[in-house]
């Protein structure tokens, strides 16, 4: 895909209201940025946010499917539960966050 000025517009503003309506923080670096944001747009009410999402999808080719919305809860966009990732470590040692990733000590 390529991105030109039209994609990346899109991208921000949708990126924006993502944030402020749903408090999903999707940064524009992450390898699947556009299919979790196409994701939130799903779950999103506001409709000028679901164009945008329609938008995003004409732009990638990627599909705008309400039907196929995964119904599993995600803590942030694009990262799973820890009892679904597959390399989680056992909550047996302690856990911090660095730069968004899991230490265990």
């Amino acid at each position: 895909m390529e991105l030109n000025r039209a994609v990346l517009d899109c991208m921000k503003s949708l990126r924006r209201r993502l944030r402020e309506e749903l408090a999903v923080d999707i940064r524009m670096s992450q390898p699947d940025a556009i299919s979790t944001m196409l994701s939130a747009c799903l779950r999103s009410t506001s409709e000028e946010t679901r164009q945008l999402g329609q938008l995003l999808a004409q732009y990638s080719d990627q599909p705008f499917n309400p039907a196929s919305d995964s119904p599993t809860p995600r803590l942030q966009a694009g990262h799973p539960l820890p009892d679904q990732d597959p390399q989680a470590k056992p909550a047996s040692g302690s856990l911090r966050m660095y730069r968004g990733q899991r230490v265990y000590a």
